[in-house]
């Protein structure tokens, strides 16, 4: 914001700066006075100051009132920021040349002028020495700086331009990388997980049809709606996988817990739901890493605990959502093998979301306890 008020305002001061140093070489404060009357003398000091205001579009307006300026009254100042602006803004050789001979012309001519006005001019401004000293020094050196200014933009321009492609040309790099490693892990996964828990449904199907009795027949039926579901939810995540903007079926969240907990007691699971506080809908992420939880909970327990009996409370507090799992045990510590990633990805889901996961052995129990917030 500075940055912008201090570029709107420099044009301005250039222009007050302009108009004191015209207004000090009309009544002789820089050495050289004319005979001009002193509001026709102001006024062409103010014209160069508002010619110099709005040299930033156009340098011609102000090279004109400085040749004017120049010839008929010796006022510099216009000249030196005519030069600048001209080797700015001028970036055709031809304009430039064309703008150094008409300068060269206009400083000549001035020299003669002030050389025929007799006096102090003459003696400072009409000798040779002097015109080509001064020449130098107030049209030469200005149009060097703007030159050298022109070409230190360019040479910006083309190095924020190139920094700009890099990173273009590497964020391209990167999102291809990635999809390629997605890639890569859908077809692992598809061609790993997604077979065997194929063939899983394809043999809990047959020993449904040739089951001995219902209560094994109902068993396998059940495993092999768990399988089917854990197939459509391996679709899903490979469908994610290889085109992450695709649309995905809505995810599981506390309005399917029920669901969860009946397909573990048909497992032969007890489990006890309880919630606590007044129920109200919350967030998708909060919701859906609730069920994540207690997904994951019921799954070490039907591993690592025997089927040992399970609580489930869900309270809702005024300011997050707790989730409570605990269960005994197992009496002989064995259990499936796990891969122990289980809660730590979801405790970095959960953190994702600002709360907390707990997990551990609590009382001669083992209990999960997330913290998730509500907002």
């Amino acid at each position: 914001m500075s940055v912008n008020i201090l570029d709107r305002a420099l044009p301005w001061a250039l222009g007050g700066a302009v108009f004191l140093l015209c207004a000090g070489s009309a009544y002789g404060w820089t050495g050289v006075a004319t005979t001009l009357p002193a509001p026709a003398a102001l006024t062409v000091a103010a014209a160069s100051a508002g010619a110099t205001v709005v040299a930033r579009r156009s340098v011609w307006p102000v090279t004109v009132v400085a040749a004017v300026a120049y010839v008929w009254l010796a006022m510099w100042p216009p000249a030196v920021v005519a030069s600048y602006y001209a080797g700015l803004h001028l970036g055709r050789r031809r304009a430039l040349w064309l703008y150094a001979a008409g300068a060269s012309a206009v400083w000549a001519l001035g020299g003669v002028v002030s050389s025929s006005s007799g006096g102090h001019r003459a003696l400072a401004m009409g000798s040779s020495p002097n015109v080509l000293i001064l020449g130098g020094a107030l049209v030469g050196l200005p149009l060097v700086a703007g030159l050298w200014s022109h070409a230190r933009r360019q040479v910006l321009v083309a190095m924020r331009e190139r920094a700009e492609q890099l990173l273009r040309e590497q964020v391209l790099r990167a999102d291809q990388a990635r999809a390629q490693e997605r890639a890569r892990i859908a077809r692992e996964m598809h061609d790993v997980v997604a077979h065997r828990v194929s063939l899983m449904v394809l043999h809990a199907g047959a020993l449904e049809v040739g089951a001995p009795d219902g209560r094994t027949a109902q068993a396998a039926a059940l495993i092999g709606d768990v399988g089917r579901e854990a197939l459509s939810n391996l679709r899903e995540v490979l469908g994610v996988l290889r085109a992450p903007d695709a649309s995905r079926d809505p995810q599981p969240t506390l309005a399917d817990l029920d669901r969860l907990l009946e397909q573990s007691r048909a497992l032969g699971l007890v489990i006890n739901r309880r919630d606590e506080g007044p129920a109200r809908p919350l967030g998708h992420s909060a919701e859906r890493t609730a069920y994540r939880v207690v997904q994951e909970a019921l799954t070490n327990v039907h591993k690592h605990a025997g089927g040992a009996e399970t609580d489930v409370v869900v309270r809702y507090l005024p300011a997050e959502l707790e989730v409570l799992i605990r269960n005994a045990t197992s009496p002989s510590g064995e259990g499936l093998p796990g891969s122990g990633w289980g809660l730590v990805g979801l405790r970095e889901r959960v953190e994702l979301l600002g709360g907390t996961l707990e997990a551990g052995p609590h009382g001669g129990d083992f209990q999960v306890l997330a913290r998730i917030p509500a907002a």
